[in-house]
């Protein structure tokens, strides 16, 4: 075809159930609608988090989001606050959450191959009894992201037994790759003006001395 069409598009949902099938009646049952005790728990283990956003558009973004285990406050079945940290100023996933509030969560705790998606509606807040209780080494967060839960489960572990992602022997060597400082000075230099090794250890040493002075 010469009009640029995706001959092996699927066309619809249900042409894509035709090919997939329908889920299982636990797999559509395990969906709650608020946090029990397995939900709360999980939350409770858990020191990482994804949280998917989308602008007014439905433009996509994931952030990740990481402290010590139970960072995230469970204030009730259907609201829990994630606490934000110290990081770029980007702020894509709460510009998006200006935008649209819908927000999708993925919680993983390390060495389980289970995950909890959470998925709801989310403001940004400045509580201070909210911000007081997410402080870190005496460092409270400016801000926090609350979240009303509409649906949360447990997923199984298929993709992470496939990806072996928690076992020793399945870790990439670092040295796989350069440096972020590297990396990054690479992809904004100008295509004739690559960065110096110089600049580049300099954008090192500001990164790992910004994990020192800037996680809190």
């Amino acid at each position: 075809m010469d009009d640029g069409a995706d001959v092996c598009a699927v066309p619809s949902e249900s042409a894509l159930r035709d090919v997939m099938g329908r889920p299982g009646d636990g797999a559509v049952r395990k969906q709650l609608a608020q946090l029990d005790k397995h939900c709360r728990r999980f939350i409770e283990l858990s020191p990482f988090l994804c949280i998917g956003t989308a602008d007014k558009n439905g433009k996509a973004d994931v952030s990740p989001r990481g402290d010590p285990a139970g960072f995230v406050q469970v204030l009730d079945d259907k609201t829990i606050i994630i606490p934000d940290r110290p990081g770029n100023n980007r702020l894509d996933t709460m510009s998006n959450i200006m935008e649209n509030p819908n927000v999708s969560i993925l919680f993983m705790i390390p060495g389980f191959e289970d995950s909890l998606r959470v998925n709801g509606r989310a403001t940004i807040v400045r509580d201070p009894d909210v911000l007081r209780k997410a402080a870190v080494n005496g460092r409270e967060p400016k801000v926090a992201i609350r979240v009303t839960v509409d649906e949360a489960f447990l997923h199984c572990a298929k993709a992470f037994k496939r990806s072996r992602i928690w076992e020793a022997d399945a870790k990439v060597d670092r040295s796989a790759m350069p440096s972020l400082g590297k990396m990054i000075l690479e992809q904004i230099a100008p295509p004739a003006k690559p960065p110096t090794p110089k600049e580049v250890a300099e954008g090192d040493e500001w990164i790992e001395e910004s994990y020192k002075t800037e996680m809190y």
